[in-house]
């Protein structure tokens, strides 16, 4: 379990983030279209993973915005931004702010959470993903994280993005 905090109080997650040269565990996420979508489905592409507890907060709007633009710029990779919201709510969220460049994928149907480490288990957010970024290559290695531990803090934007490279 690793502990995080919101606004200075401290809960957890059900474990920890997988681990830098593993092999990425697999998962089945929801589109935007409620199609399956797998880690295979970005075979051979690098994936930034943008893990966040909801697009509808400000700091993981942000972090869509700001990972958007990172997105727009690369064709070797792509930026999955994964949160507990349901695809409409995202894909209308991606309409309103015009980042088009992410790929937005709900953990509805889904153990990404728990098996990724980031499932809040206590708190007022408990059951939603903690704020992190795991980068993978395109042979689906581990090669970057980060759990932010203030849910209300920034991702390490320049880390992850010079991890793509």
């Amino acid at each position: 379990m690793a502990k995080i905090s919101l606004h200075g109080d401290a809960c957890q997650t059900n474990g920890d983030l997988p681990s830098t040269g593993a092999a990425a565990p697999a998962f089945t996420l929801t589109g935007h279209d409620l199609s399956d979508v797998t880690l295979a489905s970005f075979s051979g592409k690098k994936k930034l993973l943008n893990i966040i507890p909801s697009i509808d907060t400000p700091t993981c709007a942000l972090s869509t915005r700001k990972f958007n633009e990172t997105a727009a710029k690369r064709d070797d990779a792509v930026v999955l931004i994964v949160s507990a919201d349901l695809p409409f709510a995202q894909s209308r969220f991606c309409a309103a702010e015009n980042t088009e460049s992410v790929r937005t994928l709900s953990t509805i149907r889904s153990s990404f959470a728990n098996d990724y480490g980031v499932n809040i288990v206590d708190g007022p957010l408990a059951n939603l993903t903690a704020r992190a970024v795991v980068v993978i290559d395109e042979n689906d290695q581990v090669i970057y994280t980060e759990l932010v531990s203030e849910i209300g803090d920034e991702p390490n934007y320049d880390a992850a993005i010079a991890a793509l490279s």
